[in-house]
């Protein structure tokens, strides 16, 4: 039996592999007329039409107070008479006023003690809570009930344990190992302190819902892996619970510093601002010079000042943040 020889193939012409191919055209853009219609026939206007009612009244009570206020700040006013247009008046008025630099401080104090206190406190409660079974429910719904209460509510309350008085809740606590009684809300150095705790122990519980969610969300066999690797419970929190929680503890962390400098309610009600402006914040400030002394313009100057700060501060958060929370 005789092999036959396997066929020859042409072999290609010197060069034949240099010429260009067919280069592809490119797309052509779509003209605002064709672009438009296309949009039409999608069923764009009818998702208008259904969102415009929400778009209008979202404006009218967001966006427009929002931009009257960018002109109130320029204008000396009270609301009834005519205002007057002052310019940069506001402004300098409420950076010359000695109150607000006491009032500044007071505020970055109460958010570092809220993020010292406060802030803490939410994950190890998720986390105690996140390994409960029968009780995580029940445990779910204490931990949120402070949340429910209505906060002025919540204040009075902690108010009536703040009593000075030796029949004060905590003064009566105090008792038993004969100490105190104290006046929490009238000591200079106690007032913050006191006013931070009844705030965390009023707010803590959406930050634990938060944070109880994203624990469940964790796969089960990375905990495996680590536990097979001999791995302890602190060594598993550090390398695999905090790591996956990471993205939602910078965006809380985020949350908590916006929402701590505009504290108001807390230290309003339970020490209106006392003793000695110790608790006095911003928006206190801000209140007491649109209510109290009747100058809608500095107030608005001096609430614009706050925005443009916390502005500042959340895009440099977020710029030295950007990495490690997407790592």
């Amino acid at each position: 039996m005789t092999a036959t020889a396997p066929p020859v193939l042409d072999e290609p012409a010197v060069g034949a592999y240099d010429r260009p191919g067919p280069t592809q055209q490119p797309r052509p853009r779509r003209r605002p007329i064709a672009a438009f219609s296309a949009w039409v026939r999608a069923g764009g206007v009818a998702t208008l039409v259904m969102f415009l009612p929400l778009l209008l009244t979202f404006g009218y009570f967001a966006w427009w107070p929002i931009l009257k206020s960018l002109i109130l700040a320029f204008q000396s006013t009270d609301l009834i008479n005519e205002p007057t247009w002052v310019g940069l008046r506001n402004f300098e008025r409420v950076l010359a006023d000695p109150l607000l630099w006491t009032a500044a401080g007071n505020t970055v104090w109460f958010a570092v003690l809220a993020l010292l206190i406060g802030f803490p406190l939410p994950i190890l409660m998720a986390m105690v809570m996140a390994e409960l079974r029968r009780t995580r429910q029940i445990s779910s719904v204490l931990v949120y009930l402070p949340v429910i209460i209505p906060p002025v509510v919540s204040v009075l309350l902690w108010k009536q344990f703040y009593d000075p008085s030796a029949s004060g809740l905590f003064n009566t606590v105090l008792g038993w190992f004969g100490l105190g009684p104290v006046g929490w809300l009238q000591d200079p150095a106690l007032a913050m302190p006191s006013i931070v705790i009844q705030a965390t122990w009023a707010t803590a519980g959406t930050a634990t819902i938060i944070y109880l969610a994203a624990l469940m969300s964790i796969q089960a066999e990375l905990y495996d892996a680590a536990e097979v690797d001999g791995a302890s419970i602190l060594q598993r929190t550090w390398h695999v619970t905090l790591p996956q929680l990471r993205s939602v503890i910078l965006l809380m962390l985020l949350l908590q510093i916006i929402g701590t400098m505009q504290v108001f309610t807390d230290p309003f009600v339970m020490t209106g601002g006392g003793p000695e402006n110790r608790t006095v914040t911003l928006l206190m400030l801000v209140y007491n010079y649109a209510f109290l002394s009747g100058d809608f313009g500095k107030a608005t100057a001096l609430s614009l000042l706050l925005a443009l700060v916390l502005s500042v501060v959340s895009a440099i958060y977020l710029r030295l943040t950007r990495k490690w929370s997407e790592s």
